[in-house]
């Protein structure tokens, strides 16, 4: 049996516009492996939950072209799979914890019933059997009287106790990859780091992958194993999280890690990476970070392949990496 539970290779997805098209993904490369937390950091406008939501073939329909590239989950092609097999994988090999659970969850049932429902669409269990599993789910992620919260209804509950209902939702059907996107965003920072330890053990516990999507260089180091960088539709830099956050190499990773808050000084402005990201329907030729970047030279009219550089498998895609050792 493979390692690996996500693999993409190559990858350029683009989706067409009026006089155009917006080239969200150039040729990303990613996976993950069984157990492994993995996180996707960047701006907004880099590509990270467009990757997240085509490893689910989330994305509409005849909205998007792949021009190019491979997904494959647990040894299967994604981009090839039929409807059914999308609706037989979802859930019970793959799941999401999405941003908002106001809006993931249907409004008008019952937390228990949303529940038993996902349960027994993907498992032989009775009715009773997926209560008490449901039940029991809650239970773990430490939501008090977990049976009557079960005949609630979404909006009876808080921001932090509705994304509990979906963590509990999302490892209900056992799958071997769950993908958050952004989970933590809309909490605030005393829930958010209870939502992310209750996540991290759950998945240490039964063994599941997570692909973890954040802006935020603070909550990836909390939780994952290793990092993606992506900046404009590509993957930038890649390491283990301890590599990426106390030696970053691209100019683009040095810059998120000194305008973190928790980074800063007292009484201080904090650093900002100068300029925007840049319009995806007509990239710059070579280094699309190149307009933004303090170390920017002549080579970077040519593009960089993500190429290893450092150690413990760190990989960057820039001419003139810089070498900063950080103590955070």
């Amino acid at each position: 049996m493979s390692d690996t539970v996500l693999s993409i290779e190559d990858l350029h997805l683009s989706f067409p516009v009026f006089r155009g098209e917006v080239h969200a993904l150039n040729r990303v490369s990613l996976e993950i492996k069984r157990g492994e937390i993995v996180g996707v950091v960047g701006e907004s406008g880099s590509g990270k939950s467009v990757t997240a939501m085509l490893a689910m073939r989330l994305l509409p329909e005849g909205s998007y072209h792949i021009h190019g590239g491979q997904v494959n989950l647990l040894g299967e092609d994604v981009l090839a799979a039929s409807e059914k097999q999308l609706r037989q994988w979802r859930g019970a090999k793959v799941a999401m914890i999405f941003q908002e659970p106001m809006t993931a969850l249907n409004p008008t049932r019952r937390i228990g019933k949303q529940m038993v429902e996902v349960i027994r669409q993907h498992q032989p269990l009775s009715r009773g059997a997926a209560q008490l599993k449901a039940i029991a789910l809650l239970e773990e992620m430490q939501i008090p009287d977990a049976r009557e919260v079960m005949e609630r209804y979404p909006f009876e509950l808080s921001g932090g106790m509705r994304q509990r209902v979906m963590i509990a939702l999302a490892f209900s059907c056992e799958p071997e990859l769950i993908i958050a996107d952004e989970p933590t965003t809309a909490l605030d920072v005393t829930v958010q780091l209870q939502v992310l330890r209750l996540l991290r053990h759950k998945a240490r516990a039964s063994g599941t992958s997570v692909l973890f999507i954040s802006h935020d260089m603070a909550v990836v180091s909390q939780l994952c194993d290793r990092l993606y960088v992506m900046y404009a539709g590509s993957v930038i830099e890649s390491g283990t999280t301890q590599t990426l956050i106390h030696h970053p190499v691209h100019p683009y990773s040095i810059g998120l890690l000194k305008c973190a808050p928790e980074n800063g000084q007292p009484r201080e402005m904090l650093p900002a990476i100068p300029g925007t990201v840049p319009n995806l329907t007509r990239l710059p030729p070579g280094c699309a970070f190149r307009e933004r970047c303090f170390a920017a030279g002549t080579k970077c009219s040519q593009t960089p392949e993500l190429t290893p550089d450092g150690a413990e498998g760190q990989r960057v895609a820039c001419w003139y990496p810089q070498r900063e050792d950080r103590h955070v």
